[in-house]
Protein backbone atom coordinates (compact mmCIF):
# COMPACT_ATOMS: atom_id res chain seq x y z
CA UNK A 1 0.00 0.00 0.00
CA UNK A 2 1.28 3.21 -0.95
CA UNK A 3 1.69 5.81 1.88
CA UNK A 4 -1.11 7.98 -0.01
CA UNK A 5 -3.67 5.32 -0.04
CA UNK A 6 -2.62 4.31 3.57
CA UNK A 7 -3.45 8.18 4.58
CA UNK A 8 -6.71 8.52 2.26
CA UNK A 9 -8.24 5.02 3.59
CA UNK A 10 -7.89 5.79 7.24
CA UNK A 11 -9.38 8.80 6.62
CA UNK A 12 -11.89 7.77 4.86
CA UNK A 13 -13.07 4.64 6.73
CA UNK A 14 -11.95 5.57 10.12
CA UNK A 15 -15.23 5.66 12.87
CA UNK A 16 -14.01 6.28 16.27
CA UNK A 17 -17.50 4.78 17.55
CA UNK A 18 -16.86 1.32 15.44
CA UNK A 19 -14.35 0.38 17.95
CA UNK A 20 -10.40 -0.75 18.00
CA UNK A 21 -11.12 -3.81 16.05
CA UNK A 22 -12.56 -1.53 13.18
CA UNK A 23 -11.06 -1.91 9.83
CA UNK A 24 -9.32 1.52 10.04
CA UNK A 25 -7.97 0.75 13.56
CA UNK A 26 -6.23 -2.04 12.57
CA UNK A 27 -5.02 -0.44 9.25
CA UNK A 28 -3.59 2.34 11.93
CA UNK A 29 -1.50 -0.69 13.65
CA UNK A 30 -0.03 -1.95 10.97
CA UNK A 31 1.51 1.38 10.40
CA UNK A 32 5.10 -0.38 11.07
CA UNK A 33 4.35 -2.74 7.69
CA UNK A 34 3.57 0.51 5.56
CA UNK A 35 6.32 3.09 6.42
CA UNK A 36 9.39 0.99 7.67
CA UNK A 37 10.72 1.07 4.09
CA UNK A 38 10.91 5.03 4.66
CA UNK A 39 11.68 5.51 7.80
CA UNK A 40 15.32 5.06 9.47
CA UNK A 41 15.86 1.39 10.57
CA UNK A 42 16.59 2.63 14.23
CA UNK A 43 13.19 4.40 14.36
CA UNK A 44 10.11 2.80 16.52
CA UNK A 45 6.95 3.18 14.16
CA UNK A 46 3.67 3.27 15.87
CA UNK A 47 -0.23 3.98 14.83
CA UNK A 48 -3.21 4.10 17.45
CA UNK A 49 -6.63 4.82 17.38
CA UNK A 50 -7.17 5.06 20.92
CA UNK A 51 -6.75 3.04 23.84
CA UNK A 52 -10.70 1.54 24.75
CA UNK A 53 -12.65 4.93 23.61
CA UNK A 54 -11.89 5.56 20.10
CA UNK A 55 -9.32 8.16 19.82
CA UNK A 56 -11.06 11.56 18.27
CA UNK A 57 -7.86 12.44 16.50
CA UNK A 58 -6.08 8.95 15.07
CA UNK A 59 -2.35 9.15 14.80
CA UNK A 60 0.81 7.00 13.22
CA UNK A 61 3.94 8.56 14.97
CA UNK A 62 7.50 8.01 14.70
CA UNK A 63 10.25 8.09 17.47
CA UNK A 64 13.91 8.01 17.52
CA UNK A 65 14.45 6.03 20.55
CA UNK A 66 17.47 7.94 21.87
CA UNK A 67 14.87 10.53 22.26
CA UNK A 68 12.08 9.00 23.16
CA UNK A 69 9.80 5.54 22.35
CA UNK A 70 6.59 7.24 23.30
CA UNK A 71 3.93 9.77 22.38
CA UNK A 72 3.61 10.77 26.22
CA UNK A 73 7.27 12.38 26.32
CA UNK A 74 10.04 14.02 24.20
CA UNK A 75 10.06 14.91 20.93
CA UNK A 76 8.53 12.95 18.02
CA UNK A 77 7.02 12.98 14.37
CA UNK A 78 3.52 12.06 13.98
CA UNK A 79 0.47 11.78 11.38
CA UNK A 80 -2.54 13.33 13.21
CA UNK A 81 -5.25 13.23 11.30
CA UNK A 82 -8.07 15.99 12.25
CA UNK A 83 -11.03 15.42 14.35
CA UNK A 84 -13.35 15.51 11.17
CA UNK A 85 -11.14 13.60 9.06
CA UNK A 86 -10.49 16.61 6.50
CA UNK A 87 -6.68 17.15 7.09
CA UNK A 88 -3.79 15.19 8.29
CA UNK A 89 -0.63 17.01 9.39
CA UNK A 90 2.54 15.31 9.52
CA UNK A 91 3.62 17.41 12.59
CA UNK A 92 7.29 17.27 14.40
CA UNK A 93 5.27 17.52 17.95
CA UNK A 94 5.94 17.18 21.86
CA UNK A 95 4.93 14.63 24.23
CA UNK A 96 1.95 16.12 26.76
CA UNK A 97 1.00 13.53 29.14
CA UNK A 98 3.83 13.98 31.44
CA UNK A 99 3.80 17.38 31.42
CA UNK A 100 0.41 17.79 31.99
CA UNK A 101 0.64 15.19 34.96
CA UNK A 102 3.78 17.59 36.36
CA UNK A 103 1.92 20.96 35.44
CA UNK A 104 -1.96 20.48 34.80
CA UNK A 105 -3.04 21.09 31.71
CA UNK A 106 -3.36 25.15 30.98
CA UNK A 107 0.45 25.77 32.02
CA UNK A 108 1.48 22.08 29.99
CA UNK A 109 0.12 23.38 26.92
CA UNK A 110 1.34 27.03 27.93
CA UNK A 111 4.54 25.23 27.67
CA UNK A 112 4.44 23.68 24.72
CA UNK A 113 3.63 26.41 23.05
CA UNK A 114 6.30 28.44 24.23
CA UNK A 115 9.05 25.96 23.52
CA UNK A 116 7.58 24.62 20.01
CA UNK A 117 8.17 28.97 19.51
CA UNK A 118 11.69 29.08 20.77
CA UNK A 119 12.39 25.94 18.35
CA UNK A 120 11.18 27.06 15.66
CA UNK A 121 12.84 30.50 15.78
CA UNK A 122 16.20 28.82 16.72
CA UNK A 123 15.88 26.87 12.88
CA UNK A 124 17.18 28.34 10.22
CA UNK A 125 14.50 29.86 7.60
CA UNK A 126 15.10 27.55 5.21
CA UNK A 127 14.41 24.68 7.21
CA UNK A 128 11.03 25.99 8.16
CA UNK A 129 10.48 27.21 4.99
CA UNK A 130 6.80 26.29 3.95
CA UNK A 131 5.97 24.38 6.80
CA UNK A 132 3.00 25.45 8.94
CA UNK A 133 3.86 26.79 12.87
CA UNK A 134 0.04 25.98 13.53
CA UNK A 135 -2.08 23.59 12.99
CA UNK A 136 -6.29 22.96 13.43
CA UNK A 137 -7.23 19.58 14.53
CA UNK A 138 -10.49 20.73 16.00
CA UNK A 139 -9.79 22.42 19.15
CA UNK A 140 -11.45 19.72 21.54
CA UNK A 141 -10.15 20.28 24.93
CA UNK A 142 -8.36 16.99 25.72
CA UNK A 143 -5.59 15.66 23.48
CA UNK A 144 -6.29 16.99 20.26
CA UNK A 145 -6.00 20.86 21.68
CA UNK A 146 -2.26 19.68 23.39
CA UNK A 147 -1.40 18.05 20.27
CA UNK A 148 -2.21 21.67 18.67
CA UNK A 149 0.10 23.34 21.39
CA UNK A 150 2.79 21.04 20.63
CA UNK A 151 3.16 21.51 17.33
CA UNK A 152 7.01 22.70 16.07
CA UNK A 153 6.47 22.27 12.39
CA UNK A 154 4.21 20.65 10.13
CA UNK A 155 2.94 19.45 6.56
CA UNK A 156 -0.76 19.89 7.16
CA UNK A 157 -2.28 18.20 4.12
CA UNK A 158 -5.85 18.25 2.30
CA UNK A 159 -7.39 14.36 2.52
CA UNK A 160 -9.53 15.26 -0.45
CA UNK A 161 -6.37 16.69 -1.90
CA UNK A 162 -3.34 15.05 -0.96
CA UNK A 163 -0.20 15.48 -2.96
CA UNK A 164 1.68 13.06 -5.11
CA UNK A 165 3.69 9.62 -3.34
CA UNK A 166 6.80 11.17 -4.31
CA UNK A 167 5.85 14.14 -2.74
CA UNK A 168 4.72 12.44 -0.13
CA UNK A 169 7.72 10.80 0.42
CA UNK A 170 9.98 13.81 0.08
CA UNK A 171 7.87 15.33 2.76
CA UNK A 172 8.66 12.36 4.99
CA UNK A 173 12.23 12.16 4.13
CA UNK A 174 12.64 15.80 5.22
CA UNK A 175 10.97 16.18 8.70
CA UNK A 176 12.99 13.14 9.82
CA UNK A 177 15.60 15.22 8.93
CA UNK A 178 14.27 18.44 10.79
CA UNK A 179 13.32 16.36 13.47
CA UNK A 180 16.98 15.21 14.36
CA UNK A 181 18.19 18.90 13.78
CA UNK A 182 15.34 20.25 16.29
CA UNK A 183 16.72 17.73 18.60
CA UNK A 184 19.93 19.37 18.64
CA UNK A 185 18.72 22.72 18.77
CA UNK A 186 16.48 21.95 21.56
CA UNK A 187 19.36 20.92 24.19
CA UNK A 188 21.55 23.84 22.81
CA UNK A 189 18.64 25.96 24.27
CA UNK A 190 18.49 24.16 27.01
CA UNK A 191 21.84 24.65 27.95
CA UNK A 192 21.98 28.28 27.11
CA UNK A 193 18.67 30.18 27.93
CA UNK A 194 17.48 29.96 31.51
CA UNK A 195 13.99 28.40 31.37
CA UNK A 196 13.02 28.69 27.62
CA UNK A 197 13.04 24.54 27.85
CA UNK A 198 11.05 23.21 30.41
CA UNK A 199 10.14 19.95 28.80
CA UNK A 200 10.89 16.92 30.94
CA UNK A 201 14.55 15.62 29.93
CA UNK A 202 14.56 11.83 29.39
CA UNK A 203 16.01 9.71 32.04
CA UNK A 204 19.22 8.19 30.87
CA UNK A 205 19.94 4.57 31.98
CA UNK A 206 21.39 2.61 28.59
CA UNK A 207 22.57 -0.51 28.16
CA UNK A 208 25.50 -1.98 29.86
CA UNK A 209 27.40 -4.51 28.89
CA UNK A 210 30.44 -5.11 31.00
CA UNK A 211 33.18 -6.74 29.15
CA UNK A 212 35.12 -8.35 32.44
CA UNK A 213 36.18 -11.42 31.44
CA UNK A 214 37.73 -13.43 27.95
CA UNK A 215 37.81 -17.32 27.76
CA UNK A 216 39.27 -18.10 24.85
CA UNK A 217 38.49 -20.39 22.36
CA UNK A 218 40.88 -22.80 22.99
CA UNK A 219 42.37 -25.44 25.11
CA UNK A 220 44.96 -23.53 27.00
CA UNK A 221 43.98 -23.23 30.13
CA UNK A 222 44.04 -19.61 31.10
CA UNK A 223 41.76 -16.77 31.24
CA UNK A 224 42.81 -13.65 29.85
CA UNK A 225 41.20 -10.49 32.11
CA UNK A 226 40.35 -7.59 30.44
CA UNK A 227 40.25 -3.34 31.40
CA UNK A 228 36.61 -3.15 33.44
CA UNK A 229 34.32 -0.89 30.43
CA UNK A 230 31.02 0.22 29.90
CA UNK A 231 29.66 -0.77 26.23
CA UNK A 232 27.08 1.70 25.99
CA UNK A 233 24.01 0.56 23.21
CA UNK A 234 21.86 3.54 22.59
CA UNK A 235 17.95 2.61 21.80
CA UNK A 236 18.30 3.32 17.99
CA UNK A 237 21.64 1.22 17.91
CA UNK A 238 19.74 -1.75 19.43
CA UNK A 239 16.27 -1.18 17.22
CA UNK A 240 18.93 -1.61 14.25
CA UNK A 241 20.22 -4.67 15.50
CA UNK A 242 16.90 -6.17 16.63
CA UNK A 243 15.73 -5.22 12.71
CA UNK A 244 18.43 -6.75 10.78
CA UNK A 245 18.24 -9.61 13.09
CA UNK A 246 15.09 -10.56 11.80
CA UNK A 247 15.97 -9.75 8.65
CA UNK A 248 18.45 -12.06 8.86
CA UNK A 249 16.10 -14.64 10.06
CA UNK A 250 13.77 -14.44 7.45
CA UNK A 251 17.22 -14.96 4.65
CA UNK A 252 18.04 -18.48 6.29
CA UNK A 253 21.06 -17.47 8.47
CA UNK A 254 21.23 -18.44 12.65
CA UNK A 255 20.87 -15.36 13.85
CA UNK A 256 21.97 -14.37 17.66
CA UNK A 257 21.20 -10.85 19.03
CA UNK A 258 21.83 -11.81 22.62
CA UNK A 259 26.33 -12.43 22.74
CA UNK A 260 27.59 -9.55 24.02
CA UNK A 261 29.72 -7.62 23.62
CA UNK A 262 29.40 -8.52 20.32
CA UNK A 263 26.38 -6.83 18.58
CA UNK A 264 24.84 -9.70 15.97
CA UNK A 265 26.59 -13.24 15.08
CA UNK A 266 24.93 -15.43 12.05
CA UNK A 267 25.26 -18.48 10.61
CA UNK A 268 24.76 -19.78 7.32
CA UNK A 269 26.05 -22.47 4.71
CA UNK A 270 29.14 -23.03 6.61
CA UNK A 271 29.68 -19.38 7.18
CA UNK A 272 30.45 -17.01 10.87
CA UNK A 273 29.73 -13.57 10.54
CA UNK A 274 30.59 -11.38 13.11
CA UNK A 275 28.46 -8.23 12.77
CA UNK A 276 29.20 -4.73 14.57
CA UNK A 277 26.15 -1.97 14.19
CA UNK A 278 26.64 1.32 13.68
CA UNK A 279 24.71 4.62 14.37
CA UNK A 280 25.81 7.22 11.68
CA UNK A 281 25.26 10.17 13.92
CA UNK A 282 24.78 13.42 12.62
CA UNK A 283 26.22 12.30 9.50
CA UNK A 284 29.87 12.05 10.10
CA UNK A 285 30.40 8.63 8.27
CA UNK A 286 34.27 8.27 8.92
CA UNK A 287 33.35 8.13 12.97
CA UNK A 288 31.39 5.17 12.60
CA UNK A 289 33.14 3.79 10.36
CA UNK A 290 36.52 4.18 12.01
CA UNK A 291 34.78 2.42 15.16
CA UNK A 292 33.58 -0.22 13.32
CA UNK A 293 36.89 -1.60 11.74
CA UNK A 294 38.66 -1.28 15.15
CA UNK A 295 35.57 -3.26 16.87
CA UNK A 296 35.54 -5.88 14.54
CA UNK A 297 39.04 -6.48 14.73
CA UNK A 298 39.16 -5.99 18.78
CA UNK A 299 36.00 -8.74 19.22
CA UNK A 300 37.33 -10.79 16.26
CA UNK A 301 41.39 -11.13 18.27
CA UNK A 302 39.78 -11.82 21.40
CA UNK A 303 36.61 -14.01 20.98
CA UNK A 304 37.96 -16.38 18.47
CA UNK A 305 40.67 -18.66 18.16
CA UNK A 306 43.57 -17.64 15.36
CA UNK A 307 42.50 -20.74 13.35
CA UNK A 308 38.84 -19.71 13.47
CA UNK A 309 38.33 -16.43 12.57
CA UNK A 310 35.05 -14.98 11.80
CA UNK A 311 33.66 -13.31 8.54
CA UNK A 312 33.25 -9.68 9.29
CA UNK A 313 30.45 -7.04 8.46
CA UNK A 314 29.44 -3.86 9.87
CA UNK A 315 26.42 -2.55 10.10
CA UNK A 316 25.11 0.99 9.29
CA UNK A 317 21.94 3.01 10.08
CA UNK A 318 22.11 5.26 6.43
CA UNK A 319 24.32 4.67 3.28
CA UNK A 320 28.34 5.40 3.64
CA UNK A 321 28.96 6.02 0.03
CA UNK A 322 31.42 4.32 -2.13
CA UNK A 323 34.82 5.21 -0.75
CA UNK A 324 33.72 3.83 2.47
CA UNK A 325 32.52 0.59 0.86
CA UNK A 326 35.91 0.33 -0.61
CA UNK A 327 37.61 0.90 2.64
CA UNK A 328 35.72 -1.22 4.62
CA UNK A 329 35.78 -4.03 1.84
CA UNK A 330 39.78 -3.46 1.30
CA UNK A 331 39.70 -4.33 5.18
CA UNK A 332 37.85 -7.69 4.59
CA UNK A 333 34.68 -6.35 5.88
CA UNK A 334 31.00 -6.29 3.95
CA UNK A 335 29.27 -3.90 4.89
CA UNK A 336 25.51 -3.74 4.50
CA UNK A 337 22.40 -0.31 5.91
CA UNK A 338 18.46 -0.01 4.93
CA UNK A 339 16.87 1.59 2.03
CA UNK A 340 13.45 2.09 1.37
CA UNK A 341 13.16 -1.24 -0.56
CA UNK A 342 15.26 -3.42 2.43
CA UNK A 343 18.66 -3.80 2.87
CA UNK A 344 21.61 -3.05 0.83
CA UNK A 345 25.34 -3.45 0.77
CA UNK A 346 28.77 -4.28 -0.71
CA UNK A 347 29.07 -6.40 -3.49
CA UNK A 348 30.38 -9.30 -0.50
CA UNK A 349 27.31 -9.21 1.62
CA UNK A 350 24.88 -9.17 -1.30
CA UNK A 351 26.86 -12.14 -2.42
CA UNK A 352 26.73 -13.80 0.69
CA UNK A 353 22.78 -13.14 1.42
CA UNK A 354 23.42 -10.37 4.03
CA UNK A 355 22.01 -8.11 1.93
CA UNK A 356 19.36 -7.92 -1.26
CA UNK A 357 20.47 -7.10 -4.94
CA UNK A 358 19.61 -3.88 -6.42
CA UNK A 359 16.33 -4.00 -8.29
Amino acid sequence: MTLRDYLHTVASTYDRTAGTGAPAAKLLRSAPTVFEPYIPASYIIKGSAGNGAGAFCPWVSFFDPDETTTATRGMYLVYLFSEDMKTVSLSLNQGVTELRETFGAREADKRLRGEAAAIRDALPSNMAGGLNAVIDLGGRPGLPRAYEAGNILAHVYGIDSLPTEQALKADLRRMIQLYQDALVLREDLRRTTRELITTIKPKVTGDQDPLLYFAPKSDTEYVQKLTARELKKSRKHETLVKRYGTFLADAGFTAGTNVHPRDLVARRDGDEWLIEAKVVRRGNVSHAVREAIGQLATYAFLLYPEDSQPRRMALFTEAIGDVYVRLLGRQGIASVWPTEDGWAGSPEAVNAGLAQKEA
